[in-house]
């Protein structure tokens, strides 16, 4: 026989399977029973660990996100402008090679039509606009280019176009080298 998991074991188990479960199938279609059947627990001890399947989803989708915003502000750490921001852009592209958490964040977006979930993702956001404003100084329009460069990063990444040898793939996987966002500024786009 096994041996018994403490709490935040078990709790740690369950965001793992959870998280990849959510990631996969969205909010709606998430199954707490394949989350319960798998971690070999009843879907009640699921429900008296997280309360509901939506705040279980909302738990690990602002765990996405802040993985993400708290990575770059690490990588940054001690930086300001355009020095800072590479550096957040390295730190971001390499944080995409972890699929579950890049399709938890994209899940999050696309169950928008969920008031909580909303504004979770709002507060998300803002949290990830600010750790970018704050940390690097540098104006709204760059900001605001640079967090939309990560959303496309974030659809080629969920895509999975790796070894699809067409155009537009090897367009998309074009290396971009430090400095693409030094012509974008408040200045240059009034």
């Amino acid at each position: 026989m096994a041996a018994r998991m403490r709490g935040s074991e078990r709790r740690s188990q369950l965001l793992g399977i959870a998280g990849r479960e959510f990631a996969d199938h969205g909010l709606h279609g998430a199954s707490i029973e394949a989350i319960a059947r798998e971690a070999g627990i009843t879907q009640a001890y699921v429900f008296r660990m997280f309360g509901t399947k939506k705040a279980l989803f909302l738990e690990l989708v602002g765990a996405a996100f802040d993985r993400f915003s708290d990575g770059m502000s690490q990588a940054a750490e001690g930086k300001q402008g355009l020095d800072a921001l590479t550096l957040m852009g390295s730190q971001y592209y390499e944080l995409l090679a972890d699929r579950t958490t890049l399709l938890l964040q994209l899940q999050g977006f696309a169950a928008c039509g969920d008031p909580d979930v909303r504004d979770l993702v709002r507060a998300c956001l803002a949290h990830m606009w600010d750790t970018v404003a704050d940390t690097t100084g540098l104006d709204p329009v760059t900001v605001k280019s640079f967090l939309a460069y990560g959303m496309l990063l974030n659809n080629v990444a969920a895509l999975d176009i790796t070894d699809l040898d067409e155009p537009w793939a090897n367009g998309v996987r074009t290396q971009i080298h430090p400095g693409l966002f030094e012509h974008i500024t408040t200045q240059t786009n009034r």
